[in-house]
């Protein structure tokens, strides 16, 4: 019951952060949508990640960490060429 709890909320989340990725204009907005993106394929991910013999895998959990690692580094990629982009055409991107 709760892996399909947490399959629907991530479902949703990316759902929602797909959705900011498609509507909205502003790129710091953007980048905060494909993270709710992101988290949600972690939650789907990490919900559905039991073995066979209803053991716990650690193998799913693993990957999700180092996803983690990786969105926090691409996140401040993203964030440093939005800030970048500012300072040179002292302009808010995507609008």
């Amino acid at each position: 019951m709760e892996g399909s709890l947490y399959t629907a909320i991530g479902i949703a989340m990316f759902g929602i952060g797909l959705f900011g990725v498609v509507a909205l204009a502003q790129a710091m907005k953007k980048i905060l949508a494909v993270n709710i993106c992101g988290v949600g394929i972690f939650m789907i991910f990490i919900a559905n990640s039991t073995a066979v013999n209803g053991s716990v895998d650690y193998v799913p959990h693993a990957i999700v960490l180092t996803g983690i690692v990786v969105a926090v580094a691409g996140t401040a990629l993203a964030l440093s060429l939005v800030c970048r982009i500012y300072d040179k055409t002292k302009q808010q991107v995507g609008k």
